[in-house]
């Protein structure tokens, strides 16, 4: 696959929805730019190294009002995409961490970007890890192991429960979680909140009505979906979600991998571009 030069808005537009779910990567770039030409050579090598993703480059003094209107005002700026939804951003020349973030955002084992059918996705990319929190996990086990595929697992500490608080880099429509943990010691009995202020502790969880409860089988454990009410999840910011006790009744719970399969609630209206472009606590 080759790097895509873009030429003006209608292009841009037509390929970011060509692109569909795959990770989008965009080099806004100027030829005045030291850092921009320095880089370039790497950059154009990126569609061979990471060919499960889409990459262009934009050159802001041929497109300037496609520029303004991603809010570029420094050059290089990168800007990724998924579903023709902005999802992160990184400024400046640094290679190893342009590196970084692709990878984050393909996912190391491939589950990001996959689609579950009804333009159902994982929204691993959407997660806000400095927002996350995690109550009763253990120091070397903590619950960051289990947002990713591979590479740890989340234990339980002083006893079999936990609570975990996801928070979500903009509002979005869960349709399902997707766990894996050892069938002994995985989530039984879990109660599922949204949208709350802060975190809750164990004694707010125990008494609160929940959106949802699931009493979780041993087969939900094997990384299958586990379909949520979805009506019950069309806007939701954060989720928070009590694991009361664990399928053996053990006094540690482990979780090696939890997903969540939605789509974003607002994707990036083509009309804009067109617009802009006609103008110049814990308790136990």
């Amino acid at each position: 696959m080759a790097l895509r030069v873009i030429e003006d808005d209608s292009q841009f537009n037509a390929e970011l929805a060509a692109a569909g779910m795959k990770l989008v990567v965009v080099d806004f770039t100027a030829s005045w730019c030291g850092p921009c030409q320095r880089i370039a050579p790497l950059y154009e090598q990126m569609p061979i190294k990471y060919p499960q993703a889409v990459f262009m480059k934009v050159d802001v003094q041929v497109c300037q009002d496609l520029a303004a209107a991603q809010g570029v005002s420094a050059m290089p700026t990168f800007i990724f995409y998924r579903n023709r939804t902005k999802i992160d951003r990184l400024q400046g020349a640094d290679i190893e961490a342009l590196n970084s973030k692709i990878q984050q955002h393909i996912g190391a084992g491939g589950d990001e970007g996959e689609e579950y059918g009804q333009g159902l996705i994982d929204l691993g990319t959407f997660i806000t890890s400095n927002q996350c929190e995690c109550l009763n996990e253990a120091d070397d086990h903590p619950m960051v192991h289990a947002l990713k595929t591979e590479g740890g697992f989340l234990q339980s500490d002083v006893d079999e429960q936990l609570i975990l608080s996801i928070s979500f880099n903009q509002s979005i429509k869960l349709h399902s979680l997707k766990l894996k943990a050892p069938l002994e010691l995985g989530p039984k009995e879990i109660k599922i909140f949204i949208n709350q202020p802060r975190t809750i502790d164990f004694d707010q969880a125990d008494s609160m009505n929940s959106v949802q409860n699931l009493v979780l089988s041993q087969k939900d454990l094997e990384g299958n979906p586990v379909n949520l009410r979805y009506v019950k999840f069309q806007n939701v910011q954060n989720i928070q979600i009590f694991v009361k006790n664990n399928q053996s009744g053990a006094e540690t719970t482990q979780i090696d991998y939890l997903g969540f399969i939605g789509s974003p609630l607002q994707t990036t209206k083509m009309d804009d571009f067109k617009r802009v472009a006609g103008k110049k606590g814990e308790s136990h």
